[in-house]
């Protein structure tokens, strides 16, 4: 039986201390490495010894009784929390490390809403209880508070699959059938072992356990619990099925694409298919922390990669798995990277490509116009990251500019555009309707147009230009996002259409549409939660306010205030150094991505920013006919009466 475990926790909660002593005793390791003393088996690269934090999500594999565990150790790092979630997306379980002197983290909500958003059963280490002043019970009032109600306390209830009788209550009051049963004949030790393994499976209740990594207490008993309530159904006998969850190019630059088979076997030579493309699987590699050996074939069940998909990218599902993935850590800050003039341009963006590869969420685009390279992030820390891996894979010394928000932009009136391409020998004419959507969904597609008006492949061109590229609004030339696109009609030219012409009509109606509408600017929005003295509650207030933010009523837990709400990214960023002076470090702040919303200063970012919408060189509202043999074009305000399917 093949179970992917994942180790998760906000920064320095002791998990990969926690995953050492895992991979300790079950033999993986001869000897138990320190994050401290940088020998750690799961922090192996250069960069991770250095700083002390996990920053990529390596892999281990351990034997079990009769079970193979791939055991991910994930960065806890907000600044890595893409590599975390896409890390996420092929766990069968996942353990969750709390440290019992700090609680629940403000990345420890992060981490169980992307859990649970994927169904992922989830297991609770609180770790470090040999630290002076923890208290266990507290810990896990909070984890009730803050993540779930349902959890049931292993440590001294389970052992050798045998319940006490508190955690027997525990089950038994959510299944009445169980309930009824023990009522009548007593404890069966199989049956209740059974309902609960299918409790977690199906997310109802969640197991805690405790213990202390560093000093090697309960690690060892917890994974023998896990081992007991964990199981997984994969099938070698359907077609093969795969997910991409990373993407990596070894020491001689080729291109490794680690999976996780959902279905079937694939062996070495194999032709498998995602997307449009077809490509032969030329070696299979099982890989332990940075080594690997080569194998012959998988199983439906295994974490493995793969060298020979030329073309897969993160989140691509391959063979019979037609859906990808989709993501929600999503970087709030772009940054400009700055390199010596001496070093050519296309050698720098070649560089950044391959880091884009394996790690889509940076977005690397070239700005044709300023001739710049940009490159999403979440903060300060992963820029610094970011240098260091490209002198050390690159030889190449960049650094970044000042991190600035990425804003985006939408509408709130419903329009119609219309674009048309016709110079001397081309042709394409399409009308669009552009309508706001609800916030935060992104840009979605429908198709009404007749097959009688516009070829179907010319309807599919439509969309796919309408998904290839992220597209400009008006008022900054941010990213246009929130609307819902329909292609109402168009109309192609059996002789004259050719190549590109639907992207420029498909562009052209998409801008001429803008110009009509009421153009919004949106900036991204951390939802807080603060913890603090009651002395402290009217200064934090204060702050709030003054940075644009909004509050619910606070809630009073002792002699301690917590104080939830939501602000702007770029108000909010830099609040924590202040916060902690000001509190002498004893508060905390817990800022999570809470999606995109109305701009709170509209009027000075267009300003700031200076775009002019006339003169952006990828994108004009102005359609272009064609009479006697000669392109001439036509302002967006009088397409519309010009349009051939009107």
């Amino acid at each position: 039986m093949y179970k992917t475990i994942g180790i998760l926790a906000h920064v320095d909660a002791g998990k990969t201390t926690f995953s050492e002593q895992l991979l300790y005793h079950t033999k993986s390791i001869k000897q138990r490495g320190r994050v401290d003393h940088k020998d750690a088996f799961l922090d192996s690269h250069t960069i991770e010894k250095e700083r002390g934090i996990t920053v990529f999500a390596d892999q281990a594999s351990i034997s079990y009784n009769k079970s193979t565990y791939y055991i991910i150790d994930t960065p806890g790092h907000v600044d890595f929390s893409p590599e975390m979630e896409r890390a996420i997306q092929v766990m069968d379980y996942a353990v969750i490390i709390i440290s019992a002197s700090d609680g629940v983290e403000g990345h420890t909500e992060t981490v169980w809403q992307l859990l649970r958003k994927h169904h992922v059963p989830t297991f609770i280490f609180i770790n470090k209880i040999d630290r002076e002043g923890t208290d266990i019970e507290n810990v896990i009032q909070e984890i009730r508070s803050n993540l779930v109600e349902d959890v049931c306390d292993l440590t001294l209830s389970f052992h050798e699959g045998i319940m006490q009788e508190e955690l027997i209550e525990f089950v038994a009051e959510r299944d009445e059938i169980l309930l009824e049963t023990y009522m009548e004949s007593g404890y069966d030790k199989d049956l209740w072992l059974e309902t609960l393994q299918k409790m977690i499976n199906a997310n109802k209740v969640f197991a805690i356990s405790s213990g202390s990594a560093l000093k090697d207490i309960g690690v060892i008993e917890f994974f023998e619990k896990l081992d007991l309530l964990t199981a997984t159904s994969y099938d070698d006998e359907n077609d093969f099925a795969a997910q991409v969850y990373k993407i990596r190019h070894d020491d001689s630059g080729n291109r490794v694409t680690f999976l996780k088979s959902l279905s079937g076997k694939l062996s070495v030579r194999d032709e498998v298919g995602y997307g449009d493309f077809m490509e032969k699987v030329t070696q299979i590699r099982v890989y332990n922390g940075s080594k690997f050996k080569a194998v012959d074939h998988v199983h439906a069940g295994e974490l493995f990669a793969v060298t020979g998909l030329t073309q897969a990218s993160i989140g691509d599902g391959i063979g019979a798995l037609k859906e990808k993935a989709t993501f929600d850590m999503i970087p709030t800050l772009k940054s400009k990277v700055i390199f010596d003039a001496s070093i050519h341009v296309k050698e720098v963006l070649r560089c950044f490509n391959m880091l884009d590869a394996e790690d889509p969420s940076l977005r690397v685009f070239w700005d044709e116009h300023f001739q710049e390279i940009h490159v999403h992030v979440m903060g300060i820390i992963q820029l610094e990251v970011l240098q260091q891996i490209v002198i050390d894979r690159f030889s190449i010394h960049v650094s970044f500019g000042e991190p600035k928000i990425l804003y985006k932009e939408t509408i709130e009136t419903p329009i119609t555009g219309y674009g048309h391409f016709e110079p001397l020998k081309h042709y394409a004419e399409v009308h669009l309707s552009i309508e706001p959507a609800d916030r935060n969904s992104g840009i979605h597609f429908e198709n009404v147009c007749h097959a009688n008006d516009l070829s179907i492949g010319h309807q599919n061109l439509v969309r796919s230009h309408l998904f290839e590229r992220d597209h400009h609004g008006l008022l900054t030339g941010s990213a246009l996002t929130d609307v819902k696109v329909t292609l109402l009609t168009g109309r192609g030219h059996n002789e004259h259409t050719s190549g590109g012409d639907f992207r420029e009509a498909t562009f052209r109606a998409l801008r001429q549409g803008l110009e009509q509408a009421k153009n919004v600017l949106l900036e991204p929005y951390y939802d807080f939660k603060i913890k603090v003295d009651m002395d402290n509650m009217g200064r934090v207030l204060s702050d709030i306010q003054q940075a644009h933010g909004s509050f619910s009523a606070p809630e009073t837990i002792g002699d301690k205030v917590i104080i939830k709400g939501r602000g702007p990214v770029a108000t909010f960023m830099n609040y924590s150094t202040a916060f902690a002076s000001f509190t002498h470090g004893k508060g905390t702040l817990s800022l999570l991505f809470g999606g995109y919303d109305r701009c709170h200063n509209e009027e000075q970012v267009i300003e700031r920013i200076g775009y002019n919408k006339e003169a952006d060189p990828e994108y004009s509202s102005t359609s272009i006919f064609c009479a006697k043999g000669k392109g001439y074009p036509v302002p967006w305000d009088e397409a519309e009466k010009a349009m051939h399917c009107l």
